[in-house]
């Protein structure tokens, strides 16, 4: 799909609205996607249910059959690999919804399909980081990390860097995309903790470089990410 550059510009421009006073301001609600381009949803700190990802670790339990029951790591395609059903899909599934399609696949083997799905060891966290940093690309976070020290895990600030209007996009709860400027100027830098699966974008002047991120950036995304401009969330 062909992206409208001059609506993603204006989406743009709009969530900036009032940096130059120092507001903090949030993105515009989805509601008002079609008046600024961008179908970002106000920004909330709340913490959506947890994903499964690529490299996650789960037990596929099935108490009426137990020799069914089996502990894996989930393949960097998404999916595992179970007896009966061969690959399913785990990634971008919540453990309720995951639950859900491997009881329905099973119903057409046991009498019972009972099955319980528990996370034993989540996988490593990703984080992506481009623009005007020096080792633009995804990083594992070693621990819990703020905007600015991922962006000195990719190399720091080039001189052109804007740090002042770094982007950050973020899925929020029910799968929606939001997105805030974060001030990242060393020793004024906010502390923003990074979540799995975060981009920080750090433009050379304003944020209207984003659109050509992400053109370039969404067809080389991997399984459990799902931030698109001209699209809803869905996972793969």
């Amino acid at each position: 799909m062909i992206l409208d550059r001059r609506l993603i510009l204006m989406g743009l421009a709009a969530g900036l609205a009032g940096c130059a006073s120092g507001r903090n301001e949030t993105a515009p609600p989805m509601e008002t996607a079609a008046s600024t381009g961008l179908p970002f949803a106000p920004w909330t700190d709340i913490a959506p249910e947890y994903l499964l990802f690529p490299g996650d670790e789960i037990e596929v339990a099935t108490p009426t059959a137990s020799e069914l029951t089996r502990q894996l790591k989930i393949g960097p395609d998404g999916r595992v690999s179970l007896p009966l059903l061969g690959h399913v899909m785990a990634a971008d599934r919540t453990l309720a919804e995951l639950e859900a399609d491997i009881a329905e696949g099973y119903a057409a083997h046991l009498r019972r399909p009972d099955v319980e799905v528990t996370l034993r060891l989540a996988g490593p966290l990703k984080v992506w980081v481009d623009g005007e940093v020096r080792n633009p690309g995804v990083f594992d976070m070693p621990g819990d990390i703020d905007a600015y020290q991922a962006v000195i895990m990719a190399g720091g600030f080039l001189p052109s860097a804007r740090s002042s209007q770094a982007a950050l996009i973020r899925r929020g709860p029910g799968g929606v995309r939001m997105m805030r400027t974060i001030d990242l100027r060393p020793r004024k830098a906010e502390v923003v903790t990074m979540h799995r699966g975060d981009i920080i974008f750090v433009p050379r002047s304003t944020l209207g470089e984003l659109a050509a991120f992400f053109t370039l950036f969404r067809s080389a995304l991997p399984i459990g990410f799902s931030y698109a401009l001209n699209g809803g969330y869905a996972s793969t």
